[in-house]
């Protein structure tokens, strides 16, 4: 995984809300993490639901797509891919930089 800035414009009068958006989002991620550790299959498509709603929202397109990969692989029962969809939403956030548009 690349260690590079992940610039996101967003619109103007969301720029405000972008901090709580991106606090709520690291919140998932250790919701996600925990969940996929427990088995908690129901509780990981329940975040994966919540992020592909929001993600585009904000105009955090990756965002909204990973939401899709945890609900898929929640419905499928597979715990290492949400393990690994944790990790990847965890390293997307430590990356991403909103500016304002």
């Amino acid at each position: 995984m690349s260690n590079d800035e992940i610039v996101v414009t967003v619109e103007a009068g969301l720029a405000d809300l972008v901090p709580t958006f991106l606090a709520n989002c690291r919140m998932h991620a250790r919701t996600l993490r925990a969940a996929a550790a427990a088995g908690d299959l129901a509780a990981a498509a329940a975040v994966g639901h919540n992020l592909t709603g929001s993600g585009t929202s904000y105009g955090f397109e990756r965002v909204s797509d990973l939401g899709r990969e945890i609900e898929r692989s929640a419905k499928g029962g597979d715990t290492r891919a949400l393990g690994d969809l944790a990790q990847q939403l965890e390293h997307y956030l430590a990356r991403v930089r909103a500016v304002s548009g």
